[in-house]
């Protein structure tokens, strides 16, 4: 009997262990304290087991290929001569365990690949270490593994709810599953089924083919962070967890491209009224720049910074003496067309969109260039028409695509640069030119000349910033999912400290150690700006959320009311900075102090700010106010009531008053038994007649100061200074008889 109990209780705990599935002989087992991932010896993936909750959280029936070799096109000859010759993917279809490696072999073709395991509790993780013939003679003279692309993890996991596209996670509240590159070389991607998502982990023949790994987590979803600290620390990868677990993660900053010495006080006391904990600093305070480019040597520094770099460290200091942490925004892949790196002779490490070859020689006065390549859709854009020849840069008006190939119209020399002749047979390419403004060119990413940049701008960086925006991220050439964070990286690990956050105009996989909250939109009028901010900031926060980040919901910009505007105003920057707190996000806004000094209702806009900064700076939103917030239909005002605290009430706004005049802008509100009217004048001091008996209504500064209230010219009239937001209060009228009085009001000049 003794012997039996202790049987079944052998048979249990297998049963408990392996999720009520049988672990057969030929199956590979690959476990930690928190998961048990079960490959087949068919080379597929069986199960994913999450053993605290049991919880499968593989597809089931779903013989899916553990690992894929992709070639441009069959190498072995018996494979070429019978298949057709094109891009093939070939599937694993064995797997064997060898100590902590995993051997795995692919259909048709006679190569073995070697995983090196590593098992933590925080996580499993796989690298790529090598390739082998599995053949003496392969048929073919060649050393190196005929290989395009190759994905040595892939997983069917089940739909659970929420899918990060960023991360590569699938989670819903109770487990999380996440491939996650632990290198920059590794290509992060994810490949969609009925029901589930193949995440998956490989290499590219452009990047790098071994040597290259990823972790896999499976835990608690509260738990993720914690575990993919430990990858980061393991790896030596950027502190992506720690920026997002600091006090500025959702702090919004204060973006200016004119901050310097003499103006500096300035810009801090508008900071400061505002409640910014941050300040982000564009590369033309200080240094010399036309347009969207550097100049020169990027130390061109600008004439209020006589001493350079010192003088910049010095304003640094100040600003950080006021207890706003400076950050600075830079172009990072952007060579000025004007800077030693194109004139008077193009560096060799600037970015080619292709390459072309000479078929006539280039004399020193010709205006035609015959080419043996047929030149169709080379770029057409308006001064983006540029080819790099030997020391010049020359622009074409047009090409033709039938024989003979040839660009025209050729203007010799642009740029300032050194006209030249080249022979028959000579190669040349098509410039990278920025697609914004075509002012500045790209680097070529597999050149050392994004090193020299990067420690150019960690040098400006050390002066003492303390976050960075890396901008013109997608300046970079192909494969895309590689260089952009790549280029992020060369620079991100050259900045002393380590940025406490970053942002990027541009993402992909391996940023997310790097980019705390990804992009910021640029800038929209005043008139479109609650629209496109349904469109697209709180489109992508959900998505946002799901990648366990957040993103910056400006940069709002800061327009004067005019004849073509109405000028940014309070409302407008209450739903923005409301809307992105729904998502712990921040905002940012685009600051110049003669443009607050020139804007009437700058204290009020200032003034929604600085609220919004204190409730993101306390956590004081609700889980139930943050969902309310969400309802991008429902705007809010957040108030500060008659005992000096927030309170958050949704609030309508007024619609052609004064009979359609735009100079005013009201919303109504309830708070208890008393209807409000919060209104002002978009950009200057008048009065507002409005057709109410002055008994009514209540008019208030605030809620603890009172405004005596004005006759009109009968009992059923009122004067109201019609200036900075003011507020109606009253319980005498309806809603509707508000809303009635201040479409039939009058403005008084």
């Amino acid at each position: 009997m003794k012997k039996f109990l202790l049987f079944l209780s052998a048979v249990i705990f297998l049963i408990s262990c392996t999720g009520d599935k049988k672990i057969s002989d030929n199956e590979i087992i690959i476990e930690n304290d928190q998961m048990r991932l079960v490959l087949a010896s068919d080379g597929t993936a069986k199960s994913l087991f999450y053993k605290p909750a049991k919880v499968e959280c593989l597809i089931e029936a779903k013989k899916v290929p553990v690992s894929t070799i992709i070639e441009p096109r069959p190498y072995q000859n018996e494979v070429k001569l019978a298949y057709p010759n094109k891009k093939t993917t070939f599937k694993s279809n064995s797997i064997r365990k060898e100590g902590d490696k995993l051997i795995i072999g692919y259909e048709l073709i006679p190569w073995e690949s070697t995983i090196i395991i590593k098992i933590t509790p925080n996580y499993i993780g796989f690298t790529l270490e090598k390739f082998d013939l599995k053949v003496k003679d392969y048929g073919i003279a060649m050393t190196e593994p005929p290989i395009c692309e190759m994905w040595f993890l892939r997983l069917p996991v089940r739909n659970r709810g929420h899918w990060g596209d960023w991360l590569n996670v699938i989670w819903d509240d109770k487990v999380v599953i996440n491939v996650l590159a632990t290198e920059p070389s590794a290509n992060i991607d994810s490949e969609e089924g009925e029901g589930y998502r193949i995440l998956e982990a490989g290499v590219d023949e452009k990047v790098k083919l071994t040597g290259v790994g990823a972790a896999l987590i499976t835990c608690a979803t509260d738990k993720l962070l914690d575990n993919i600290a430990v990858v980061e620390k393991d790896y030596n990868l950027p502190h992506g967890v720690a920026s997002r677990r600091n006090e500025l993660y959702n702090a919004s900053y204060y973006w200016s491209d004119n901050v310097n010495p003499v103006n500096v006080e300035e810009h801090i006391k508008y900071a400061k009224q505002a409640g910014f904990r941050t300040m982000m600093i564009y590369y033309p305070s200080f240094l010399e720049s036309r347009g969207y480019r550097l100049l020169g040597n990027y130390d061109t520094w600008r004439s209020e910074y006589p001493k350079g770099r010192a003088d910049l460290q010095a304003m640094l200091t100040k600003i950080k003496t006021t207890g706003i942490v400076p950050g600075v925004h830079f172009l990072h892949t952007h060579i000025g067309r004007d800077s030693k790196y194109v004139t008077p002779i193009p560096d060799h490490r600037l970015n080619l969109l292709r390459i072309l070859t000479l078929a006539k020689p280039l004399g020193i006065k010709d205006t035609t260039i015959y080419v043996e390549q047929n030149p169709a859709f080379s770029t057409m854009a308006n001064d983006r028409r540029v080819l790099k020849i030997g020391t010049e840069l020359i622009s074409y008006k047009n090409y033709t695509v039938t024989k003979p190939y040839m660009f025209s119209g050729c203007i010799r020399g642009i740029d300032e640069t050194t006209i030249n002749s080249q022979p028959v047979g000579y190669m040349f390419g098509l410039l990278d030119v920025s697609e914004f403004g075509a002012t500045s060119v790209y680097i070529d990413q597999n050149s050392d000349l994004q090193d020299e940049i990067a420690e150019k701008i960690a040098e400006i960086y050390s002066a003492g910033f303390e976050f960075m925006y890396f901008d013109g991220s997608e300046g970079v050439n192909p494969p895309f999912w590689y260089h952009v964070s790549n280029a992020q990286w060369r620079v991100f690990n050259r900045l002393k400290p380590e940025p406490i956050f970053a942002e990027g105009a541009a993402k992909t996989h391996f940023s997310w150690h790097m980019l705390t909250g990804g992009n910021a939109f640029d800038t929209f009028k005043p008139e479109v700006l609650k629209e496109e901010t349904r469109r697209y900031p709180c489109k992508e926060a959900p998505r946002m959320q799901d990648n366990f980040t957040r993103l910056n919901f400006g940069w709002l910009g800061y327009w004067l009311p005019d004849e073509e505007t109405v000028g940014t105003q309070p409302d407008m920057l209450e739903y923005v900075t409301s809307r992105a707190a729904a998502w712990d996000c921040p905002v940012s806004i685009q600051a110049n102090p003669e443009t607050f000094a020139r804007h009437a209702r700058t204290p009020d806009n200032l003034e929604v700010l600085r609220r919004w900064e204190e409730v993101r700076t306390r956590h004081w939103l609700t889980d139930e106010q943050k969902q309310a917030l969400k309802n991008l239909e429902q705007e809010h005002i957040l108030l500060l009531n008659e005992k000096n605290k927030f309170e958050l009430v949704p609030y309508e706004q007024i619609i052609d008053i004064a009979n359609g005049n735009v100079e005013v802008r009201a919303f109504t509100f309830k708070r208890g038994n008393y209807i409000y009217v919060v209104y002002w004048h978009i950009s200057g001091n008048k009065k507002l007649e409005l057709p109410v008996n002055s008994k009514y209504i209540t008019l208030l500064e605030n809620f603890e100061q009172e405004i005596p209230v004005q006759s009109g010219q009968n009992e059923n009239s009122s004067i109201l200074p019609l200036r900075n937001r003011l507020y109606i209060k009253t319980n005498k009228l309806t809603r509707q008889e508000l809303i009635t009085a201040f479409k039939n009001a009058k403005i008084i000049h």
